[in-house]
This record gives structure tokens, sequence and C-alpha cells, in this order.
């Protein structure tokens, strides 16, 4: 990294867990700050997690102030006081810690040119895990901005795992495309030991809770030093904290963290994990990404990983050393994801890399830029179309598209120009754009980023209204303890008195007020999960060939649990198991319906997208369709009519039915139709700053944000249906939350490669998924006591018992 910088150039340095790729990325700007004293930012470290800057910023510290340099360190994140930010715009740190959040609020201030005017060098933490999302187009602007404010800039991007690294290179050398960027590798280290937990207990047919786990965890937390337990989502690790804790008569110490808790609480979390006094830590992806912790001994992910990348980054928390393994246990959920698992364990074995395809950069991101370089100082079209274009994800971005998203920002566009709210930037006689009014800077401040979540409340621990001489009604006292946030959705769906899991304790809905919602410590049976909508990932593409390989191939059957292996082999008895080019379709009857399921194996949201389209398609073919369900591996549909008949008979055709032709004319139908249109705007209109969620002095509901948008969806999808907001609408929802191009790509993979099975009852490989079909939310102990007996009911049909 040195010599890369002698020599003027950036770098893209990649290296596994442990090799000290963060110190590494650091020295040049050490190197340079001891040799002579500097005034004002040097370097700019960016990191996707907030959690990840504070750790680093205290990893680095610790060795210049051993050597006695007078470099002062500094971190900017949500968590910082605004009265620290404000003085860091004037008076910033030799080194800033920071996310790409908070680089585009410091852009967007007139002080940003003399801020960054001094600037040397950019560290880019983990950038694998920022560069394919939204997060990183925004990123990439602001480092194409600082190509133009830092006239000696240089990039440092460090990332442990990487599926395209030709790509990274190119990414980072964008904003300066003068400059050269050296290919620093390190590819030693240990090889990581990678278990999967072989449980007493039967592995559950569906669920995701991994509860029939939990004493065994208990065990293995006893035995190891320190572990972290990763689990996917927030609910989960609500869970699985509860669970663990109900079960530690041994009072061992157990910490929760994930990003929905107060910054206190992670605070506390971090800082006695630091100090070692913690013997497990359940979480979720908040401590992804590069915390050094030296002393964790194992890493367990409960539930199937979805990626080989993820679980090299969540495994590289154990032992934070080059020299020794990291060790990781996995845990899976259910018996499709003891395949997955074992598919996870060979990727890793084989440092293998999965990755999604890049694609051109958001333009509600663009418009949220262009909102913030006009907050910063008056700009020039025509130059700061020169600029955007240096940001890697809009390198080929056209000139009149460009036109367009200005025109956007200034107006509205064509559809909403009569509207004055939506008149922000306004042009000038000397041929510039300037915002109409200051509170457009201040409204845009408040709003940046482009992270929507749900709506969510603070969550105040309060004492209950039955603590106060008996009383069950009256004024509910202020003040108590901010436990965290939660979703406005899930609190809306309670009453006076529901219990429900947060921060690791149960406690009782007592009142909303404002954008509150208070609650009191309580004791209950069953008390519900929180669900919140973001942080579920999907089977990566690569897992999932995996998947259908181990599937096809009895001979790696040996490897599996024999409560497994003798699953599969019953359902090669009395079916046939998918290949890994074709699709498995069965038809059988229950009850009284009539039951089509498909095995495509590319996760729930390609899943969710097939079953409405085939949904649709039945319909159309008079075979009068009821419902469907989809789980991650596969997708079952159920008839008034005998489906399975039909086939035979030739009066259905399956070829015709899943041909790649339903991703034309069916699905731009089921567009217009769906509310997940709306629900895809809402957030685009976020990000663009169309719709705002904070205002100066209050904060917009749930509610009141998608009556907006809705309002204006309606307007443009009948007067401007090609609006730049309904094209990034529909760009996302086909690829996020529909996955589009990975249904496309298995319809033209399973093409002439259907095989049909007409049954006469439910087959053994269909349990999990029919296990899905009108399932009760049920809580607790019963879920998973209910869930098997329905599954040995299923099960035992199956086999004709």
């Amino acid at each position: 990294m040195l010599e890369a910088d002698k020599r003027g150039k950036s770098a893209l340095l990649i290296a596994p867990t442990g090799a000290g790729k963060t110190l590494a990325g650091f020295l040049p700007s050490i190197a340079d700050l001891a040799e002579q004293p500097f005034d004002g930012m040097h370097t700019l470290y960016i990191s996707p997690l907030k959690a990840l800057a504070v750790d680093v910023a205290r990893n680095l510290m610790d060795p210049i102030s051993e050597m006695g340099l007078s470099i002062k360190v500094e971190t900017r994140t949500g968590d910082t006081p605004s009265s620290r930010r404000q003085r860091q715009r004037f008076h910033p740190p030799n080194i800033l810690m920071t996310t790409p959040e908070q680089l585009a609020l410091m852009l967007s201030h007139k002080e940003a040119p003399k801020l960054f005017g001094t600037l040397k060098r950019v560290v880019l933490d983990e950038l694998h895990a920022l560069a394919l999302s939204k997060r990183g187009d925004l990123l990439a602007l602001g480092l194409a901005r600082m190509g133009t404010l830092c006239p000696d800039l240089k990039i440092s991007a460090l990332s442990a795992t990487v599926a395209k690294p030709e790509m990274l290179r190119d990414w980072i050398g964008t904003p300066k495309p003068e400059r050269e960027v050296a290919f620093v590798t390190n590819t030693g280290g240990a090889d990581p030991e990678v278990e999967i937990l072989a449980s007493d207990d039967r592995v559950p047919w569906a669920g995701h809770t991994a509860q029939y786990a939990v004493p065994e965890l208990l065990e293995i937390i006893k035995k190891n030093g320190t572990t972290l337990l990763f689990v996917n989502t927030r609910s989960q690790a609500e869970l699985l904290f509860q669970s663990l804790w109900e079960l530690n008569e041994d009072g061992l110490a157990i910490a929760l963290h994930h990003g929905s808790l107060d910054v206190e609480q992670r605070r506390k979390v971090e800082a006695a994990m630091v100090a070692g006094k913690l013997q497990a830590v359940v979480c979720t992806s908040t401590l992804d990404l590069g915390i050094d912790w030296g002393d964790v001994d194992l890493v367990v992910q409960i539930g199937a990983p979805k990626g080989s990348s993820r679980l090299l980054q969540r495994i590289g928390r154990s032992n934070h050393r080059l020299d020794e393994p990291s060790r990781a246990l996995l845990v899976p959920a259910n018996r499709f994801e003891v395949l997955e698992c074992e598919a996870a364990k060979e990727a890793v074995k084989e440092r293998a890399q999965d990755s999604e395809d890049p694609q051109d950069g958001g333009l509600d991101v663009l418009a949220q830029h262009v909102l913030g370089m006009a907050c910063s100082a008056p700009f020039n079209a025509v130059e700061l179309y020169e600029e955007v274009i240096r940001a890697w994800p809009y390198r080929e971005l056209e000139w009149e598209q460009f036109e367009r998203v200005v025109d956007f920002v200034a107006t509205g566009g064509y559809a909403l120009k009569a509207y004055e709210r939506f008149a922000r930037l306004r042009k000038t006689e000397d041929d510039t754009w300037r915002i109409v009014h200051p509170k457009i800077a201040q409204q845009y401040r408040m709003n940046v980023g482009t992270i929507v979540e749900e709506p969510m409340l603070k969550v105040r621990l309060v004492r209950a209204r039955g603590q106060r001489r008996g009383a069950t009604t009256g004024p509910i006292g202020r003040g108590g303890r901010v436990l965290g946030e939660i979703e406005e959705y899930f609190i809306s769906q309670l009453s006076h008195g529901d219990t429900f899991i947060f921060g690791g304790e149960i406690v009782a809905f007592e009142a909303m007020k404002d954008n509150e919602a208070y609650v009191s410590r309580a004791v209950a049976k069953n008390p519900k999960i929180p669900s919140y909508m973001g942080g579920k990932f999907p089977l990566s593409t690569y897992l999932a060939e995996r998947v259908r390989k181990s599937l096809a191939t009895p001979t790696l059957w040996q490897q599996l649990p024999n409560q497994v292996s003798d699953w599969l082999r019953l359902q090669r008895d009395f079916s046939t198991l998918p290949g890994t080019d074709s699709l498995l379709v069965e038809t059988f009857p229950k009850a009284d319906k009539y039951f089509m399921v498909c095995y495509p194996f590319e996760g729930r949201l390609a899943h969710q997208t097939l079953g409405m389209l085939l949904t649709k398609r039945l319909e159309r073919d008079r075979a009068k369709p009821l419902g469907f369900v989809a789980s991650e591996y596969a997708l079952a549909i159920w008839c008034a009519t005998d489906i399975g008949a039909q086939f035979k008979r030739g009066r259905l055709s399956l070829d015709e039915l899943l041909d790649e032709d339903m991703l034309g004319d069916d699905l731009e139908n089921w567009l217009d139709e769906s509310s997940l249109m709306r629900r895809t705007f809402r957030n685009c209109a976020i990000i663009s700053g169309l719709i705002e969620r904070r205002y100066p002095g209050q904060e917009k509901s749930g509610r009141q944000i998608t009556m907006s948008s809705d309002l204006i969806y309606n307007v443009l999808y009948e007067h401007e249906p090609d609006h730049i907001l309904v094209q990034a609408t529909r760009r996302d929802a086909s690829r996020g939350l529909l996955d589009i191009e990975r249904l496309g790509a298995c319809l033209k993979r399973i093409r002439r490669h259907i095989i049909h099975r007409d049954l006469e009852r439910i087959s053994p490989l269909a349990v999990p998924v029919m296990l899905e079909i009108g399932k009760v939310p049920i809580f607790g102990e019963g879920r998973e006591s209910v869930l098997a007996e329905a599954a040995e009911d299923l099960l035992r049909e199956a086999s004709g018992n």
C-alpha cells in the first residue's frame, strides 16, 4: 500500500480477514501525517456500518497513541451529537470516520469546498457491501464530487470477499480517471473450520427459528470463550435471545445487538464485547463487517446463510487473526436448509464468492444528489453532468436523461409542474440552478439517504397503569428510558395490554402518542415477536445451483444427516427428484383441492412472482386457481379443478404455462393492478426527495406518507407514465421485489426440461411447502409442536401409512 501511494496510485486491497487490511489502508495516511503536521482533513474513512466506523476509530487510535503521534481521529455517524457534527464542518479532525449518508450531508453545505479541499485520501472499507446498492450509487456520486473538490485525491478500497475484483477496481478509478489504481492482494491465511450442527433432535420440516437447537446452543456457548450468534432478521434475533435466556440458569452473560435497539444499548454491548465481559452476542448484519474482536472463539450462523460471501464475512469475525483458523457452526432451521448449509460449507472450503450483477445507478438517487449539490451552491447543469458521469454507476448516463432528472428536481416534472410545492430549483440569468428557498436545504438534510425503512416509532419504557394505585386507565407518565425503535405497522395491530418481545425483554403495550409507543415490563408465556420488513436475504443463485446439484446426486447424500437422506430416498422411490437443469412439477389431490407443486430453488422473491403470474395464466385457462404459497425452495398452487388430469389430457401444457413470454404482457398487466408498484413508488419518491419523511419540528406518520405517494402515483401513472420516478419504480420492482432477471434465467434454463409427476397423494418433498399453507401465527413453544404434528401427518400420508 505504501508503494502504491509513493507512485501516486489509488489502490484496491483484497485480503482475508485478520490480514491487517484496515491498518494497511491507513498506513500511507499515518506515514504522511507523521512526517509533517497537517491542518485540516487529510483522510476520510467511509464504512457501511456505524458500528464499524466506531470500532475502527478505536483500533486506529491505539497505535497512533502508542507512537506518540499528534493525529486527531474522530467519528461522524447518525449517532454523533449534532454539536460535534456542526463543529466538524469548520474544524475537522485529520482523520474522519463516517458513512455514505454523512458524506452526502457534508457535501450539501456551502463549506464543502473548503472542508474537502485539503483531503488527500479516501479509505472505503468493505466496498463490496456498498458498491451494488443504492447506498453505493450515493457514495459513487459523492466520490465524483470529491474528485472535483480534491485535486490530490487518492482512493483506497478494502475488502475480504470480492467476486468481481476488476469491476471494483473500475469503480474506484472512475472519479479520478487520470489516476491509476494498483491491485494489492494477499491470498494467505488459515482455512476456516466450518461444521454443521448434528442435532440429536429432529430437524423441523419448515420454519426459520431453529428453536429445536436452543438447548444445544446454550451448551455450545458454555464450552467456548466468546460466541457470536448471527441470525438473518431482527425478529429472529429477539426470539433467539429470549429463548436462550429462558434456559440460561447459569446466568451466562448473553447480549443482543441489532439496528433497531437504542444507540446507547448498542454501544454498551460493543464496549462489553471489547472488554471480554460477554459470553455470547445474538446479532444481525449490524456486526457482519470488519468488527475487530480478536477473542471471538466461535461464530454460529442460525438458519441458512443465503450466500457464500456473506457466510465468509461472518465467519471472519471468529479468531480475527491471519494465522489461526476461523471457527463456525451452521445451524439449519429446516430440512431444506440442511442442503443449503452443506452447499455453503463446500463453497467456503473452495473460498467461492457470489455476487449480484451490477446495474446502472438509480435515477431517484441521482435526483437526491442533484438537490444536494444545489443546496451546497448554484450549479451549471453541463458541468454537473460531466461530474456525475465520473461516478461508476452513472458512467453511461445520457445527457437527455440527466436533463429530465434536473427538470424533475426543479419542478416535479411535466405532470406536477402546476403544483407549487414541488418547485425546488429555479434557473437564474447566469444559467445556473439554485434552490428556491433556504428551507429546501433544511428539508434535504433531514431526509438524506437511500435506506427507506418502514415508518418507525420510538419504544419508551414506562410504568404500567396498574402499578399506580390499581388504575387501568388514566394518563401515562413520560420520561421513561427509550429501548429503541419498532415498525409502526406492528404497533398498529396491538391492543392495550398485548405483550411482545423487544430489546431482549417482555413488554406490554400501554399506548401510542405522537411518534412514540409506551410499554411497560410484563410477564407472559406467549409474547408476540415484532416483525420487520427489512433484513431478509434472498437465496443466492450460486448456492441455489449447488442445492439442485446435491438433490440430483445421490452419492452426495451420505454426508447428510440420516433423517434428511432418508427423506430424499423416500422422495426418489415415491416420485422423483429435480435435476440440476430441469424443473419437477408434481400434481396431487388433497382434501377437496388439487395441488401443483414446483421446485425451482430460485428464492422466495422469484417464486412469489412466478406464483402470481402462473395464477393469472391458470385463471385465463379456466383451471380455477384458489391460491398459492412460496418458500425459498418451492411453490405450491391449489385449484378447484383437477389440474393434474388437465396436464395429462393435454388441455393444459406445462411448457406453454411456464414459457418465458409470461414476463411480457402478463407481468405488465399484473404490475399495473398490484399494490407492489405503489409501495415501490413510495420508496423511490422518498429517496428522490419528492416526499419528505421529516419536516423541521415534525415527522410524518406512515399513513400520511402512503396517502401522499399514492395520490402522486395516480397522477403520474395517468398523465406521465414515462416519468423518471415511474421508470425508477419499475426498475426497482423488477430487480428487488420481484427478481425478474433471476426468474427469466430460470424459465430459460428449464425450457423443454419440465418433468411432470401426477401423484395419488402428497409427495415427501412437498411436505415443507405444504406446511406454509394457511399457517396461523402461533408463538412460543406451541408453534414448533403444531408444525411438527402437521409435518408427521403429511409424511404419513406421503408414505401411504
